[in-house]
């Protein structure tokens, strides 16, 4: 159900793209420039909000569902297509890649050359032409059983546990309440009991002379479905100060870039544009750790995906600490520089340092917790875990705003100019490289952190045992079972 959704949601994209492009063009649907006030408002206004919740929808809708609808394509239960799907994952990040260079370098060229209509024009017919591909290809898709709501299964359990707190738990797993293979939806697949969160088990306990109706008694499979979804937080949450630091890097490496030299010979390079950095070296890398990397890890480790994806996301969080110490110390290069001699600027290409480590730490984390979340998460709910990625992002973006805020609420009460590190009015006087260490020591603390839950993390059991054959930081992947 929740893929049929955010399949239908497409949709959403394309017209708030055609909304904001209308705008654009009207001069009268823009605010008035004459006039002092120069906010929207009234109907201006209400199109303009109207056309970003559509945006959003529609993007929460391809993004969300888009990695998931193309993951079952593959069958991931044999080793040919294990090997795809850790496969794909690298090719949708490659292919996203290359869509952002093309809209951060040739989009935002027309935006500032032409004008801005015509940039969102192109976003408008590329958004039309990709929703007619994906909606030509239906016929053709691999759709899995339609399941039950995620929120309706997850709230059931959690209620009928509460409801069932002050019972006692059998002596032996056996006696809890699940469906034979018989009677059972296709879209469930069964999971074997485990013996963390024991409450939640209390949820399957059918009470004597009870009929077995939802809201009164679930099954053991749709208790172990929420504690998978449990066990997948903390590895969610070890993730935001690394989207956190995207976003810091993101914001302020393009104010920087106006105190640069943004010239590469003769051609000039738009500010804006700067964030093709990390990109160009993801397009470069994707292919060199799918063709290069992953067949020489698997020699060693056995495992499709080369090394688990536990172990990938570890890998982009070590390089992020890196980026932001590089990031400190290209500051302090600049900084000195246009103290000195403001007529002669570092060049703006010192970025590619910072940025080229990020995007490579971007590289390791995104795809790693993507397939991640794909192959841990119960079949009812691959749409829901893949948009975990994007949920830590989001948190990331907000905490980034948040981060900024308290430093300069702290720093101005200890610092002898009682002016906070990003409270000067010139960059050149904020304390810059001194947030950015902050960040670094602060992401240690946070990998370490990572460390600690990724050891505590129990894979879930395939019966292959595949995450089993590398012993790693990420812990033992062995469930305690029962018999069925």
């Amino acid at each position: 159900m929740a893929m049929a959704y955010s399949y239908n949601r497409v949709g959403f994209h394309p017209q708030g793209l055609l909304l904001v492009t209308v705008q654009a063009y009207s001069k009268s649907l823009q605010p008035n420039l004459s006039m002092e006030l120069t906010c929207i408002m009234g109907r201006k206004a209400f199109m303009f909000y109207t056309s970003l919740c559509l945006l959003a929808l529609g993007a929460g809708g391809v993004k969300g569902s888009i990695a998931a609808l193309g993951a079952d394509q593959f069958d991931h239960k044999n080793q040919k297509g294990a090997q795809g799907l850790a496969s794909y994952f690298n090719y949708y990040q490659f292919s996203a890649t290359i869509g952002s260079i093309i809209g951060v370098t040739a989009v935002v060229w027309v935006a500032m050359n032409k004008d801005w209509y015509w940039a969102f024009f192109i976003g408008l017919v590329t958004a039309f032409i990709g929703f007619v591909v994906l909606a030509l290809g239906k016929p053709y898709y691999c759709f899995p059983p339609l399941a039950n709501s995620p929120v309706v299964r997850i709230s059931q359990v959690i209620i009928t546990a509460v409801q069932n707190r002050n019972l006692s738990l059998p002596g032996n797993p056996d006696e809890l309440y699940e469906i034979d293979d018989k009677n059972r939806d296709p879209s469930e697949e069964k999971l074997l009991q485990t013996n963390q969160f024991r409450f939640l088990d209390k949820a399957a306990i059918l009470r004597d002379g009870t009929n077995p109706e939802p809201w009164k008694i679930c099954t053991i499979t749709q208790v172990e479905e929420v504690k998978i979804l449990i066990r997948m937080l903390p590895i969610i949450a070890s993730t935001i100060i690394m989207n956190t630091c995207l976003a810091q890097l993101q914001t302020f490496s393009v104010l920087q870039g106006y105190f640069m030299d943004p010239y590469l010979g003769s051609l000039k390079i738009p500010t804006a544009s700067i964030p093709v950095i990390p990109l160009i070296f993801m397009s470069i890398l994707l292919p060199i750790y799918e063709f290069l990397i992953v067949p020489f890890a698997r020699k060693f480790t056995g495992l499709p995906t080369g090394i688990t994806q536990l172990q990938r996301v570890g890998i982009g969080l070590v390089l992020s600490i890196f980026s932001m110490g590089i990031a400190g110390l290209i500051e302090i290069k600049r900084r000195d520089r246009a103290l000195e001699n403001p007529a002669e600027p570092i060049s703006l290409f010192w970025l590619s340092f910072q940025y080229g480590v990020f995007g490579i730490a971007d590289m390791f984390a995104m795809v790693g917790l993507m397939e991640f979340f794909y192959k841990e998460a119960p079949s009812g709910m691959r749409s829901l875990s893949t948009s975990f990625a994007l949920l830590s992002l989001s948190f990331g973006y907000f905490l980034s705003t948040a981060f900024v805020n308290i430093i300069n609420a702290v720093t101005e009460k200890v610092t002898p100019s009682k002016r906070g590190w990003l409270q000067a009015p010139d960059l050149e006087h904020n304390k810059l490289y001194l947030f950015y260490w902050f960040l670094a020591i602060l992401s240690c603390l946070n990998f370490a952190n990572y460390l600690f839950w990724a050891s505590w993390y129990k894979y879930r059991s395939d019966g292959k045992g595949t995450e089993d054959r590398v012993p790693g930081w990420e812990g033992s992947s062995t469930h305690n079972t029962q018999k069925q």
